[in-house]
């Protein structure tokens, strides 16, 4: 009896102080609350996912219209793409087997290490179409992979901006120094340089080529120093590519600028230089070429390309055919929709939808 009548004196005092507690926080005033901002109510509502938002029945009616208007939209872009395309004038010649002499042609290798040997060799191209100025003039590599990541990662930008004030060149490996002395510019990059040189005559006329201009402006003034210049260049008894003046500076060596900007594909073209004046239809170009460079030890081939220029840029049909594809499916899928769309039962009434009904009052 006495451990009950304890039990019911504690519930009795937690009664108590429960309704003492209920009866001071009724009586207590509410805390104010600090207006909201613009701003604070817009974030407010960002977080909770309250902002006003639309939400958009995706009807046959829409996404046949929406194809539909896409495809009709694309494919005549794709074709005014694909006609200025063809509307560029290109000239190709592939030249390094042919600039090879006949005794060396089962051993390329040797002929082309054999300095002994003269490289000079003369092309002949036909010009089929009117070729409007400026011409530009590239060198085609194939089969070369300049994305190669010991390639790509041997030079150093500090350096080609810097010169012989910056001499952590370790990056440049293998091709960092030689002699003791450190190379200027380093890494196998620039030691590649393509040196392949070109000379044009028309009818026994020089064609004069514009070799200035043919690399980036932000490359020559952002990246390759005005007060730098070649320093301990090709001097070892391993030669990669082409030689550079040691009198001009890294930023007007435009050939060296234009090559050190890989390329990403094992195909491609860098710009050598521009012809100035039209070359009619029917004209004979004459090419002397120095076949210096080595392409043979990997299987690599060499390619001179002549060509014009259109709105659009050089010739490439991959633009406008891949905007042909995209309209013309586009299209087809929304054919393919509607004959679902008119064999189907019709589709619910949209004002039915839950969230569209008004709701009444039972």
């Amino acid at each position: 009896m006495h451990l009950i009548f304890l039990a019911a004196k504690t519930l009795e005092a937690m009664d108590i102080d429960g309704g003492g507690t209920s009866a001071a926080a009724s009586t207590s005033s509410p805390i104010p609350v600090p207006p909201r901002s613009s701003w604070q109510k817009a974030l407010h509502h960002f977080k909770q996912q309250s902002l006003p938002a639309c939400q958009p029945v995706l009807t046959p009616a829409w996404i046949i219209s929406t194809f539909l208007v896409l495809g009709i939209a694309f494919v005549p872009v794709g074709f005014v793409s694909l006609h200025a395309s063809n509307s560029v004038v290109e000239i190709v010649d592939r030249y390094d087997i042919e600039c090879v002499p006949d005794a060396y042609k089962s051993n390329k290798v040797a002929f082309i290490r054999d300095d002994s040997i003269s490289k000079n060799c003369t092309r002949f191209l036909k010009v089929d179409k009117h070729m409007t100025a400026p011409i530009y003039i590239y060198y085609q590599l194939d089969n070369y992979y300049q994305n190669h990541r010991r390639y790509v990662k041997s030079r150093s930008d500090k350096q080609l901006l810097n010169g012989l004030q910056y001499n952590d060149t370790s990056s440049c490996k293998p091709e960092e120094s030689n002699g003791g002395l450190p190379i200027v510019p380093c890494g196998l990059i620039a030691w590649s340089l393509f040196n392949d040189s070109y000379l044009f005559t028309r009818e026994e006329v020089p064609l004069k080529i514009n070799r200035k201009d043919i690399a980036w402006n932000s490359d020559r003034h952002h990246k390759f120093g005005k007060q730098v210049y070649p320093f301990n260049f090709q001097n070892g008894t391993l030669i990669g590519g082409g030689k550079l003046d040691p009198s001009i500076p890294l930023s007007d060596q435009e050939d060296l600028i234009v090559w050190m900007r890989t390329a990403a594909l094992p195909s491609f073209r860098k710009l050598y230089g521009r012809i100035e004046e039209d070359l009619h239809p029917n004209d004979l170009i004459r090419v002397n070429l120095t076949n210096n460079y080595n392409t043979y030890s990997f299987g690599g081939t060499k390619k001179l390309v002549l060509s014009t220029s259109s709105w659009l840029g050089g010739k490439n049909d991959f633009l406008g055919l891949a905007y042909i594809f995209v309209g013309s499916s586009s299209i087809f899928i929304s054919l393919v929709f509607l004959l679902f769309h008119l064999k189907e039962r019709h589709h619910g009434d949209t004002p039915f939808i839950s969230w569209n009904r008004k709701s009444t009052a039972v």
